[in-house]
């Protein structure tokens, strides 16, 4: 396996110094995936502009969760799962939607089991969803505007599940204790 560079402020590039200051302003520490991804300055700065623009999407933190956790579940991303569960406790989502996402059980309403079938079906179907189920997405209460912003959440989700899986990045300290794997993922 090829060894990634886990980067400070002092190894990184100099285009990726910054970007790392601004990580460690907004986490108070380094995530090991901002490590990883300051390799590539323009990854790091995708990645810190897209997580901005989604977080700042008209989903509220409950939807916000489910975007994230399916496709970080989907993806099999051993340190997004874990890294999620701590994010979504942070921001008071409820834990049965945490569990849910994680174990692949149903969700406590109707409207998200309807986001995280639409992310599924963006996801496995590389973008191609049937018009039957745009318009069941809608019918739950969507927009065109939800559809559009849950490809920006995908996105994100690519860029740090697929860095992730190429470096191997350890699971942060902080969420350690948020340990998963594919196999807890419900058949």
């Amino acid at each position: 396996m090829t060894e990634f560079t886990f980067h400070d402020e002092t190894t990184a590039p100099e285009e990726s110094r910054p970007l790392l200051e601004k990580s460690k302003a907004a986490f108070g520490r380094l995530p090991g995936l901002h490590k990883v991804m300051a390799e590539a300055p323009g990854l790091l700065e995708g990645y810190q502009k897209l997580h901005e623009l989604f977080v700042n999407s008209s989903f509220d933190k409950d939807e916000l969760t489910v975007v994230w956790q399916t496709v970080n579940v989907e993806n099999t991303c051993h340190y997004c799962v874990p890294a999620h569960t701590g994010i979504a406790k942070s921001m008071g989502v409820d834990d049965a939607i945490t569990d849910a996402l994680r174990d692949g059980t149903p969700l406590p309403n109707a409207r998200l089991e309807a986001l995280r079938d639409f992310t599924l079906k963006l996801v496995r179907q590389h973008g191609n969803v049937a018009e039957a189920d745009v318009q069941a997405f809608l019918d739950a209460g969507f927009t065109k505007r939800n559809i559009l912003e849950v490809i920006l959440g995908y996105s994100q989700k690519v860029m740090s599940n697929y860095t992730n899986h190429l470096a191997e990045t350890p699971v942060d300290q902080p969420f350690q204790k948020f340990a998963w794997s594919p196999a807890d993922k419900a058949a």
